[in-house]
């Protein structure tokens, strides 16, 4: 690991530590449920994002060491036909949900810093996948969106009724 995935790291773990304790502090029983019922269905949506890409990985990846991240195989299915970093999804999910949850301004500011940094993690990864993949990796980027879940479900969506108008 280098020193700006490091240093990232370590600054993504206080933002997002920060916005869950300043979420608890600042709760507000009186705020709007309808709100805050989004915001733990957002949450819930992220447990999908973050939870599934190790399944996938672990049974497509070909792994080559003790974790599921250390793959071999560009895997393209599953959650990732969908978008290509959906546990940096997942995190961006919750962060949005906690400020759902709590719209203080201090809870918005840290999430806002934790997608920025969630964000700029997805085009280091993409670096780090173009040089271990190569052009099949850049393949892969014109064909699923970086973090557009909406957008790689149409697109899913698109193919598969093309397909089935084929048959």
């Amino acid at each position: 690991m280098d020193r700006k995935s490091l240093y990232l790291g370590i600054l993504l773990t206080v933002l997002a530590l920060g916005q869950v304790v300043a979420t608890w502090q600042f709760y507000d029983q009186q705020a709007n449920p309808t709100v805050i019922n989004i915001g733990w269905a957002v949450i819930f949506l992220s447990a999908i994002f973050g939870w599934l890409p190790i399944f996938t990985l672990r049974y497509r990846g070909n792994i080559s060491g003790k974790s599921y991240i250390h793959t071999t195989t560009l895997v393209k299915s599953g959650v990732y036909c969908i978008v290509r970093h959906p546990q940096y999804l997942a995190g961006v999910l919750v962060s949005i949900g906690l400020c759902l949850i709590r719209t203080h301004w201090l809870v918005i500011l840290l999430g806002v810093g934790s997608w920025l940094i969630y964000y700029l993690n997805t085009y280091l990864e993409d670096q780090h996948n173009i040089e271990k993949f190569g052009e099949a990796y850049r393949g892969y980027q014109e064909q699923v969106p970086r973090l557009n879940f909406i957008l790689g479900l149409y697109r899913v969506l698109i193919k598969e009724k093309r397909l089935s108008e084929m048959e």
